[in-house]
Parts: structure tokens; sequence; C-alpha cells
């Protein structure tokens, strides 16, 4: 899978998230990926560094720009555990736990993210604001409550098929609430 196509279509997914849910330093952004669906291969079946190496970098890039904190997904064997930094994990007030993701027991993601971030730290669960999933790795329980879809231009990266999601405060009351200011 060539890096260029990679990063620009990854950049193009996340510019899309962007346009319709501006983060910055308040929320938090899970990511769930299968480098080996973004391959063309079956998920948890081909990791690339490789692959993993150019999303990071992307999504590293946007972090630096806007300032959102991210999470990356760890596989099923690690029970879909998170990769965070321990800052993020301070600020979220998310409690660590102890296991080192490896790409074959955390996913080749969640692995580079490991080693790739300035202080990382492992957490269970989180609650985003957002999220985007790359391969159909099902993000979904690392979200706020109400998850609303959200569409872009494109649907995969690379074979990869990408599903992104933000979230909205839930609407609470009766006949005589009011939901707008």
């Amino acid at each position: 899978m060539d890096s260029s196509t990679i990063r620009v279509e990854t950049k193009q997914i996340i510019a899309d998230l962007m346009s319709e849910m501006p983060l910055n330093e308040r929320h938090l952004i899970v990511f769930g990926v299968s480098t080996s669906e973004v391959a063309g291969k079956r998920i948890g079946t081909n990791g690339s560094e490789q692959i993993a190496k150019s999303i990071f970098d992307v999504i590293q890039t946007f972090q630096l720009q806007y300032g959102f904190h991210i999470a990356i997904q760890c596989c099923e064997h690690l029970n879909r555990a998170l990769v965070v930094e321990q800052t993020t994990a301070q600020r979220f007030h998310l409690p660590e736990v102890w296991v080192v993701p490896v790409p074959h027991a955390g996913g080749a993601m969640a692995s580079y993210s490991y080693g790739h971030m300035e202080n990382p730290i492992i957490v269970e669960k989180i609650s985003a604001d957002a999220g985007i999933d790359i391969g159909d790795t099902f993000i979904g329980m690392h979200m706020k409550p109400v998850i609303v879809p959200v569409r872009s231009k494109l649907k995969e990266i690379g074979h990869a098929h990408v599903t992104m999601a933000k979230t909205r405060p839930k609407l609470i009351g009766g006949a005589r609430s009011c939901y707008s200011r």
C-alpha cells in the first residue's frame, strides 16, 4: 500500500470530521485502525508498522494543530484498551492499566502509537467526543452515549472501510423543554 495515498486519504477523512465537529483541547477522539484491512487483508492477519506510521503521522499533525486529545484503540486481544498520553489520562481522569501493546496483542497501530507517543499509558475505557473507525474495529464502546454518524467524501482508507461519528449531549425534559438558546 502506497504511504502517500494513505496519508492523503487519512487527511481527507480527518478534515471531513473536523468540518462537522471542530475539535480542540477540550475534546477526546478515539481512533480504531486495522492496518491489515487498510492493506486489503482480513483484520488481525497482516499488521503493518508502515501503514500505522502513515496514519499516526497524519493524526499527530492534526492533533498538534488543533490541540485535541487522541486515544488509539487496541485490538480485542487487549479487550480494546486504549493508548493515550499520560496528560490525556490526567485531563479526563482515566485510570491506568498495565500492559504494553505489541503487533500481535494490541495491533500494529496501538503498538506503533505506544512507541511514538511522548509518554504513553494504557487505559481500559473512555468517553470520546468523536471517533474514526478504519477497518471496522468497533469503537462505539468508547464514545459518549449519543452518537451521530458523520459522512466523509471518502468511504475507505486503502482497502479499509471507514466510519466516523461525533457525539452530542442527551436531550432531556418534556414538552416544555427548550434545546436552543
